[in-house]
């Protein structure tokens, strides 16, 4: 499917291989105030990634609806979108609250977390490939205001992850 399985793989491979590591004392460290640490990140991109869950089950339950809305807001908002999530941080991109990651030290196995969360997510995936076939349209997670085809959300939450990635890079980086 488009290579988003394959995609999902190999962040959750470079994810393990860059932080696995690491003890949960340096998996929460923070340079700043201002900064995620690991954990956050990791802990972000599940959070981020299991608000779709519902949404695609409720598209798979009435899959006749929100289907094949092909829009010129739909494309645009979805382009913005994806934009907005590449790997490049040009400039700080703040969350949406309901993803905000704990502002606490995780204490949890976070990349054992991390790795079974992938699991889950090519299995939704994998489950919702007749909707992306048919051209299906959900909204975000965040704000219902901004749709986009689903298409468009894997390829957003797998940037997503791209982009994170870079950025706990970034503070293993400062971390040495």
């Amino acid at each position: 499917m488009k290579n988003w399985i394959h995609s999902i793989d190999a962040n959750t491979t470079a994810f393990i291989e860059q932080f696995g590591h690491l003890t949960s004392k340096e998996l929460n460290w923070k340079p700043d105030l201002e900064t995620w640490s690991i954990a956050q990140n990791i802990s972000h991109l599940i959070l981020v990634n299991e608000s779709y869950f519902p949404l695609l089950e409720k598209l798979r339950a009435n899959s006749n609806k929100d289907a094949s809305d092909n829009d010129e807001q739909v494309k645009a908002t979805g382009k913005i979108l994806l934009q907005s999530v590449q790997p490049e941080r040009s400039q700080k991109i703040n969350t949406f609250p309901i993803w905000e990651p704990s502002s606490e030290n995780i204490e949890t196995d976070i990349l054992a977390e991390f790795s079974n969360h992938q699991t889950n997510l090519k299995i939704e995936i994998e489950k919702s490939s007749i909707l992306v076939e048919n051209r299906a349209v959900i909204s975000s997670p965040a704000n219902q205001a901004y749709r986009y085809s689903l298409e468009t959300a894997f390829d957003v939450i797998i940037t997503h992850e791209r982009r994170h990635l870079e950025q706990a890079i970034e503070v293993l980086t400062q971390l040495k």
